[in-house]
């Protein structure tokens, strides 16, 4: 039996049987430029400067989404036959679905405008690339038969679920490696058991949960509850996101003024900062090395403000928080928040790059609402004993606190002008 291994530290072993020319395909997938350069874009992006075992890579995140998305393929073919091609299009789905993720995990593209999804999309589809090779080599519909299964088209269904639900494979890995990862203890959960809890409902034809699996469920929703409020949006990893945001922009608008002395304008990097389309070869080279290499040439620039930003970033020089967590009106934290732009500018400060508002909000488990839009989460279908489907909120009295948002309000500040921003918020807000 020709077999390859790799040893991960969520699932342990994870085999490939290469004398099966669906697995071969899958580990040679592996072997491409477009899927190596995942090694050098971190899964936490800057969560590493508060957990400093948070370096773990998009690479590793891919492999460990397919085989998850395995696990639950072989559960479910015990409730329906599963095709050699639907089982080849959902494992190459779940392992190239974050193909085109830019460095820095979701900041750097909300700045440039620049989606995951839709690089990912051309990536797969591009004939110029390696991944695109093989994966017509073995079918020439595949490469479009994937895409659309990222899009789920033409139809869901319990197959699309495995990949993206609210039971899925990308947040079951996710959670568990980041929770290993970062030693936070906060986001384990029995996945074994959940696994062994899924079904297929018998009315929809999506993928559920069996009544046996409800406090799994309860497990892994309070495990996503917790990685959120002490991991994803602790204090450092925010205030690191929102100065790597504002480096982004300075030096995009240094470069639209033409003051930025590099990257020169025919280099790929100054083409990414302008939002523009990179080609193939120029998007391979797309990754967290070339950040980190601009910041340390913008950490010495002629722009102060960019040079600090930068330095910073490089150096862990991060900005002071201010909480403002006790405010629940969003109109009076926005009063309480311009105090403190005018204090930071009354001191010489720049209001735009000195200081931010953050209000990050997340919601474990969100409840459609009836007749909700196309593209919304569905609910958690639980089916009993008897085959009668209900959803997830009759089943759990966890559910009200679940579907609740968790919210912070921080200001955060240059440290020079802590103290000013401080002193202005406590008058603000009247203490």
């Amino acid at each position: 039996m020709a077999e390859k291994l790799i040893r991960d530290p969520v699932h342990d072993v994870i085999a490939f049987r290469t004398d099966r020319p669906e697995e071969a395909l899958l580990f040679r997938l592996l072997n491409t430029p477009e899927f190596q350069r995942l090694r050098r874009v971190r899964q936490l992006g800057l969560a590493a400067l508060a957990y400093p075992g948070a370096d773990h890579s998009r690479f590793s995140h891919c492999i460990g989404v397919m085989e998850t998305a395995r696990r639950m393929l072989a559960r479910m073919e015990a409730f329906v036959p599963v095709t050699p091609e639907q089982r080849l299009v959902c494992l190459a789905a779940a392992l190239l679905h974050d193909l085109g993720h830019g460095p820095f995990s979701h900041v750097f593209e909300r700045v440039t405008g620049i989606h995951h999804e839709e690089v990912t999309r051309e990536m797969i589809l591009d004939p110029a690339g390696e991944v695109h090779r093989l994966l017509s080599e073995q079918d020439a519909r595949l490469p479009q038969r994937i895409v659309q299964f990222l899009g789920g088209r033409p139809q869901r269904t319990f197959l699309n679920d495995i990949l993206s639900s609210q039971l899925d494979a990308d947040r079951f890995d996710y959670l568990l490696r980041d929770n290993l990862m970062t030693g936070s203890r906060y986001g384990d959960f029995d996945l074994s058991w959940l696994l062994q809890a899924l079904m297929l409902d018998p009315r929809s034809g999506r993928l559920a949960v069996a009544a046996k699996g409800i406090s799994a469920v309860e497990d892994y929703l309070q495990a996503r509850y917790h990685m959120y409020r002490n991991v994803y949006f602790h204090k450092v990893v925010r205030s690191a996101e929102g100065m790597l945001r504002l480096a982004v922009q300075r030096a995009r608008r240094l470069a639209v003024q033409d003051r930025l002395a590099w990257p020169s304008r025919d280099h790929w990097l100054f083409k990414a900062l302008l939002g523009q389309a990179l080609c193939h070869e120029e998007f391979v080279q797309f990754d967290e090395v070339s950040m980190l290499s601009a910041f340390k040439v913008w950490s010495e620039c002629e722009d102060q403000t960019l040079a600090s930003l930068c330095g910073g970033l490089l150096f862990r020089r991060l900005y002071k928080v201010i909480d403002l967590s006790f405010v629940e009106d969003a109109a009076e934290a926005a009063r309480i928040y311009a105090a403190a732009r005018d204090a930071v500018m009354a001191a010489g400060g720049d209001a735009d790059y000195d200081l931010f508002l953050d209000e990050p909000l997340e919601t474990s488990y969100a409840i459609p609402s009836p007749g909700a839009a196309d593209g919304q989460e569905d609910s958690i279908i639980v089916v009993d004993g008897q085959g009668r489907s209900s959803d997830f909120a009759r089943s759990s009295p966890l559910v009200a606190a679940l579907n609740r948002q968790l919210m912070f309000r921080r200001i955060h500040v240059a440290q020079r002008y802590r103290d000013v921003a401080a002193a202005a918020v406590m008058r603000a807000a009247g203490r």
